[in-house]
């Protein structure tokens, strides 16, 4: 299962990660954290939905669900409901 958004495609990012702040002058520090790879996950929530009659579960992250909750449509979809 890929950590991919259903309806906009949003996925992990990888980024890096630092402990603490670099310093106050001159942005230097003698004992600095080092800068480690880190992964940013979407907020993803499996949601049970009607497509144009028929149920399925989709993977929608939490802005997509919200805007869902809202409007009442998806992006992707033309004939959605909630299930």
């Amino acid at each position: 299962m890929a950590f991919v958004c259903d309806n906009c495609g949003k996925r992990r990012v990888m980024g890096r990660s630092q402990r603490h702040g670099r310093g106050v002058a001159g942005k230097r520090w003698k004992k600095r954290a080092q800068v480690t790879p880190r992964v940013f996950k979407p907020n993803l929530q499996k949601v049970a939905v009607m497509v144009s009659g028929k149920k399925t579960s989709l993977l929608l992250c939490s802005d997509c669900l919200s805007k869902f909750k809202k409007e009442g449509k998806l992006k992707s979809y033309s004939n959605v409901a909630l299930g």
